[in-house]
């Protein structure tokens, strides 16, 4: 009883290490539909996401304006369009 009990705090800690490690970018729009959907399933996974209005910066308009939302997670575009919860999660393990 106690080895699963271990395991799930050991499973828990671990968890939650990984998700503080990770710095979130994501690229974003108003009243984008994909991007509120985005930002749920990286919140619901543990993630505070630092969320860049691409309509601010001709520049970021210009690269990103037909493929939001873009989930960059520690450097690396990880997400366009739509954010995989299965995939995320994968991520968030390793």
């Amino acid at each position: 009883m106690f080895s699963r009990l271990n395991a799930r705090v050991r499973g828990w800690f671990d968890s939650a290490a990984t998700r503080m490690g990770n710095e979130v970018i994501m690229y974003s729009r108003r009243a984008c539909c994909l991007c509120d959907e985005a930002e749920q399933i990286l919140r619901d996974h543990g993630l505070t996401p630092r969320v860049i209005d691409i309509d601010g910066d001709p520049g970021l308009c210009d690269q990103f304006t037909h493929c939001v939302p873009v989930v960059v997670i520690d450097g690396k575009e990880r997400f366009r369009g739509r954010v995989n919860p299965a995939l995320l999660r994968r991520l968030l393990r390793n």
